[in-house]
This record gives structure tokens, sequence and C-alpha cells, in this order.
């Protein structure tokens, strides 16, 4: 079995689309090296570029 972690030692990265960081999580286990989003809606969105709205119309 293997040694528990405590959440502030599991390995982070930063989001390619939004820049935030975001920690490991056990559903990535397998392809933790290939993770490159924080989530779905990231993933959708593409890689980087998005941010606070910059085309939408109306503000």
């Amino acid at each position: 079995m293997a040694k528990m972690r405590k959440k502030g030692d599991l390995p982070r990265k930063n989001c390619l689309r939004c820049g935030l960081p975001f920690t490991w999580r056990k559903k990535w286990e397998r392809d933790w090296d290939e993770v490159r989003y924080c989530s779905e809606r990231c993933k959708r969105g593409g890689p980087a570029g998005g941010g606070a709205g910059g085309d939408q119309p109306g503000g």
C-alpha cells in the first residue's frame, strides 16, 4: 500500500488555459504527466489566450 501524503505535499501544475495552479488528483494518477488543464471547461476551451472575456459583446 502506498504511503499517505499531506495535501500540501502533492505535486502542482499550472493550467495552460487559465494559468491557475491545480494539484494532483487520484483520478489523474496514471496520466499525471499528460494532464495540462485544470478542468474539462479549460480543456474544451483550447490552449492559452482566453482570460477575461476578450471578444464577448456587451459589457
